[in-house]
């Protein structure tokens, strides 16, 4: 899957990632799904480091969504730390 492929998969991975940590963000509903997007990458990036496969297996299987929620989740929650602790 190429890098249009996790883009598109981040999108509604932020998506996704939003609804399962609901609250207020400091940022607003769209740079909520351009950390999804970034946190799609992040996902694809560490199952290949990680898990030594290429690309996960592909746009509609488990896994990919999986690594892609799991990194939108993981650069959701950074992003709220960061920028809670900026605004405080």
């Amino acid at each position: 899957m190429g890098i249009i492929g996790w883009i598109v998969l981040g999108l509604f991975a932020g998506i996704i990632a939003k609804a399962m940590m609901p609250g207020r963000d400091p940022g607003g509903f769209i740079l909520t799904i351009l950390i999804g997007i970034a946190g799609g990458l992040l996902g694809g990036w560490l199952g290949k480091v990680i898990f030594g496969v290429d690309s996960i297996d592909g746009f509609f299987e488990i896994s990919t969504w999986i690594a892609a929620i799991v990194g939108s989740i993981i650069l959701l929650v950074l992003y709220r730390v960061v920028a809670g602790r900026r605004h405080s």
